[in-house]
């Protein structure tokens, strides 16, 4: 026999018992962890003038971030003569100490560095500088950055057009024998992951890595929206990334979520109404609104800060954020 179909009052009615749950099943948190991504491997100098590239500017970066309300910074480095991704710890150490020095902002270095590199170099700043927290890439996948050039008649630097172009047929490699191998190689260092899903699939190899004791919660689940190769930044993929993850996960991992370009602040005022932390900065969108560049990265903090507060939600301290986390402390780093 054909069930009737239910009306539309019962099925928004069953919607919002289920989002009532979603706010629910991921840990409970009183405070939203704000991240701050400074600078990345994605946009290139050409994009914007007020992308960080050197040391001096990468800091001052991380430093206004953390003033407008971010408790955590996701750090990449970058050659300063020309800004080509540079993931050499000393590269880093231009810029860490004084961050450390002028701010209790806990501090998330990058084993994902760019596209083109090896993972035992990604691997390298993470394993030597011994940070709270790394992000830590949770499966291979197209990582679509060709576009971007139509949006330009000429690069600044030779190297740009190039690594944009070769993205079409490049594939960024994190495969299971990758992941692993950060895993225990960073394993002493007491460093807690940043789990970075492009897409629902990453969600099943975290678990896979739960399973296997090479991970353990709390975890912090950082799903990216809107990135030519990853999910996409509907409304519906933002849910089923959130159903999933509470299925694999329950109430022992803390949820994040960024939107890659014009989505960030959309997929960030929708998320954190859920339930989710979020992540902002110039490696993810260079917009403050419509055809306006950020100028800073504390702009767009500035702004996911000014959301919270209209929600009635407050931004966690970087204190905070490390109890939430349970993160080993600034003292116990290696710069």
């Amino acid at each position: 026999m054909i069930k009737p179909k239910p009306s539309l009052g019962f099925e928004l009615f069953s919607e919002a018992k289920y989002l009532r749950k979603v706010v629910q099943m991921s840990a409970k948190q009183k405070k939203v962890i704000v991240t701050c991504a400074v600078t990345g491997s994605i946009h290139t100098p050409t994009m914007s003038p007020h992308l960080p590239i050197t040391p001096k500017q990468i800091e001052d970066a991380a430093v206004g971030a953390a003033e407008a309300g971010a408790a955590i910074v996701h750090l990449h480095a970058r050659n300063p003569e020309n800004g080509l991704p540079d993931q050499t710890p000393e590269a880093f150490m231009k810029f860490l100490p004084q961050i450390k020095a002028r701010s209790n902002v806990v501090i998330n270095l990058t084993t994902g560095g760019s596209p083109t590199m090896a993972v035992e170099d990604r691997l390298q700043p993470a394993l030597k500088l011994k940070p709270e927290v790394a992000s830590l890439n949770m499966g291979s996948m197209n990582f679509g950055l060709y576009p971007m050039l139509n949006r330009y008649k000429e690069f600044k630097y030779d190297w740009e057009q190039p690594y944009l172009a070769g993205s079409e047929d490049r594939i960024f490699k994190n495969t299971f024998k990758d992941i692993r191998y950060i895993l225990e190689s960073c394993a002493e260092n007491n460093t807690r992951f940043e789990i970075e899903c492009y897409d629902i699939a990453h969600l099943y190899v975290a678990a896979h890595f739960v399973d296997r004791g090479l991970l353990k919660g709390p975890l912090f689940i950082q799903s990216v929206f809107g990135l030519l190769g990853g999910i996409g930044p509907h409304p519906e993929d933002v849910l089923m990334m959130k159903r999933t993850a509470d299925r694999l996960f329950g109430d022992d991992y803390y949820w994040s979520v960024l939107g890659a370009g014009k989505n960030q602040m959309p997929i960030a005022a929708m998320s954190v109404a859920m339930g989710s932390n979020a992540r902002v900065g110039l490696e993810d969108s260079l917009w403050d609104g419509p055809g306006t560049l950020s100028k800073t990265n504390a702009d767009q903090v500035t702004r996911i800060v000014s959301i919270l507060k209209a929600l009635n939600l407050e931004p966690a301290t970087p204190d905070e954020a490390r109890q939430m986390l349970q993160l080993k402390g600034p003292d116990k780093v290696n710069f």
